[in-house]
């Protein structure tokens, strides 16, 4: 089986050397340099520079081809040497997977699925920001490049600040918060594993837990008993998954269904000048223009996705403050 790799090895080296150049400008470490560009080479792949040396993460998206097993192996090889070739990396320096394409009502999202690999772990920098990934043991790798512009933002307002972290995985957003000078902070996820792994983050990043705590707990009931002990926080960051269904939830969460009531909740709880940050990854996303009536609400989705996810709908994300300093009022 003959597998014509050239139209995919001439846009990765393309791409490699525009973002190449882009990335050491703007001193990004980790980023995306192919996002399924070519329809007839559906991977995307992402660059670490870790402490050992860069390393490549590559996924298959699943466009529901057929192909026997010998010829998915070839075609993936073929790809997997392409990418080597072009990068002028040794194949060992690439993970490779496999990724499904899963209805988001019917599945929870694979990237909180354990690979079964346990995978090394890496380390990398980000702005001064030092992270824990690894590229194996799941789907995802412990750190969503395309929200390194967001978490400068939360960083850069968080001085003097209680800061609030929803559906928080590995707290990375809590970190940018803690390093930019949070007074405080509250992270909270379901995970046991993201927990470990975020209390592990603040630990290489010198953060000091008794003013940083991270919280095992779902995030909905959180809230609500947040809000009914009177709880206050001037910066919150909620990024829910687009659809969970864990057993450990108290029910199933659909963002474009639920997400009217997540922000309002957090709005409860928010100071009267305080900000909220709202992102989703869900493609298809729409926002409930109801939200709108109840807060102040701006669409800063250009703003914060970064050159290497330019031209995709990788997240939206929102900042939504009170109307009239009612914030921390009763709605």
């Amino acid at each position: 089986m003959t597998i014509d790799t050239e139209p995919f090895a001439n846009r990765l080296e393309k791409n490699a050397r525009h973002l190449a150049r882009w990335a050491k400008r703007a001193g990004v470490s980790c980023y995306r340099i192919y996002d399924c560009d070519i329809p007839e080479f559906p991977v995307i792949v992402d660059r670490y520079l870790t402490a050992s040396g860069v390393r490549i993460h590559l996924q298959e998206v699943d466009t529901g081809w057929r192909q026997t097993e010998l010829e998915h192996r070839q075609w993936t090889e073929a790809i997997a040497l392409a990418l080597a070739r072009v990068l002028g990396l040794a194949p060992s320096a690439l993970v490779v997977k496999r990724r499904v394409r899963q209805r988001v009502n019917r599945v929870l999202e694979a990237q909180y699925q354990p690979s079964g690999v346990a995978g090394e772990d890496l380390l990398v920098e980000e702005s001064g920001h030092r992270f824990i990934v690894n590229l194996e043991a799941y789907l995802d790798t412990g750190l969503f490049l395309d929200h390194r512009i967001t978490r400068g933002l939360v960083g850069a307002r968080a001085a003097g600040k209680r800061f609030l972290n929803l559906f928080a995985y590995t707290g990375s957003f809590s970190v940018y918060a803690a390093k930019g000078g949070a007074r405080a902070s509250v992270t909270v996820d379901l995970s046991n594993t993201y927990c470990s792994w975020a209390k592990r983050n603040f630990e290489l990043n010198g953060i000091d837990l008794r003013l940083h705590s991270i919280v095992r707990d779902d995030a909905i009931a959180w809230l609500k008993r947040a809000r009914a002990a009177g709880e206050r926080f001037d910066l919150i960051m909620l990024d829910p998954p687009s659809f969970s269904n864990s057993k450990r939830m108290q029910g199933i969460l659909d963002v474009q269904r639920d997400h009217a009531s997540l922000i309002d909740a957090c709005m409860a709880i928010l100071h009267a000048r305080g900000e909220l940050f709202f992102s989703n990854n869900l493609r298809s996303f729409v926002l409930d223009p109801d939200i709108a009536l109840r807060h102040q609400v701006a669409n800063i989705s250009a703003r914060t996705i970064p050159e290497d996810f330019r031209d995709k709908r990788i997240h939206q994300t929102f900042r939504i403050t009170a109307r009239d300093g009612t914030a921390d009022k009763n709605n």
